[in-house]
């Protein structure tokens, strides 16, 4: 028996897709009014920000124009003549010196330990693996006391160790973590094979597991360089010296002893220091995305 094949007129097929697009028009057109809302909730912020930098101070408390009728430029100009003859490059020296030297301290010591923990043997290391996730319950403000003494007796505060010196000791247990099960998915026959030819541990972390591990590795330092860059807390323990502080401690510096602020300026200045944020992002982004799509990934 031969099946029967009806063909569907144009005109009925025509009205159908009608159908169906008035069917869709109102659930579609609530999902793109309420994404619409949601949207310019989560900008509203930012386009004050940006608004705000073109007001004189005295206009952005209490005023609810996004932007002003006649916008200013001096708000950016005067960043140049610095805060209280401090140049605002010293603040933005200071800290890209720290997170620079943050990203370096956690690359090499976050690695080296989690290329211990994934390929190395050795007694205890289950347990001294889950004492170091363990150390991610630990608040920061628990260990600020002792830690702020103990660089007190060595005399180091007013100096760069204290917010250095433990990057470089493998003390960011969550870096660790992300590295170590990075590496734990590297196929083992390429460990066996570099062993077979006469490699060392170090060789085969220098030459196979570091390369392979570049996703993690840069993922690790565009979290760290943005956590070290918008730091507050640190460098206003342990710093005291204008001339040291960071871009986040040099904001800090627009409102005076008498409580009188420069807002424009302010936010002028925070305007300006999310560019290298931005822009450290912008140039590795497309290695975050890669080292998010393989970290699933079994070797």
């Amino acid at each position: 028996m031969s099946a029967q094949v009806t063909d569907i007129p144009p005109a009925q097929a025509q009205s159908t897709k009608a159908g169906n697009l008035r069917r869709r028009l109102p659930g579609s057109l609530v999902w793109h009014i309420g994404s619409l809302a949601i949207l310019a909730v989560i900008l509203y912020p930012v386009i004050w920000v940006i608004g705000g930098s073109f007001k004189k101070s005295d206009d952005i408390i209490g005023s609810l124009d996004l932007f002003p009728s006649s916008p200013i430029t001096s708000n950016y100009t005067g960043l140049a003549e610095g805060i209280a003859d401090i140049s605002i490059s010293t603040f933005f020296l200071n800290s890209l010196f720290l997170a620079v030297g943050s990203v370096v301290g956690i690359l090499i010591s976050c690695s080296l330990t989690a290329y211990a923990f994934a390929k190395i043997k050795f007694a205890g290391r289950n347990l001294l693996f889950t004492l170091m996730i363990g150390t991610l319950l630990l608040p920061y403000h628990v260990l600020l006391i002792p830690q702020y003494v103990l660089f007190r007796n060595m005399n180091m505060i007013n100096t760069y160790t204290p917010l250095l010196l433990g990057k470089y000791l493998a003390i960011e247990a969550f870096f660790v973590f992300l590295m170590v099960q990075f590496m734990r998915n590297l196929p083992k026959e390429l460990d066996e094979a570099a062993r077979l030819d006469g490699c060392g541990h170090l060789r085969i972390y220098w030459s196979i597991v570091l390369p392979l591990s570049r996703p993690a590795l840069i993922t690790s330092a565009i979290f760290t360089f943005i956590n070290s860059w918008n730091d507050f807390m640190g460098p206003l323990i342990y710093l005291n010296e204008p001339d040291k502080y960071t871009v986040s401690l040099g904001l800090k510096m627009f409102v005076d002893q008498e409580g009188l602020a420069n807002y424009g300026g302010m936010i002028a200045m925070s305007l300006v220091a999310l560019l290298p944020v931005l822009a450290f992002f912008l140039a590795f982004q497309r290695y975050l995305i890669d080292g998010m799509a393989t970290s699933g990934l079994k070797g």
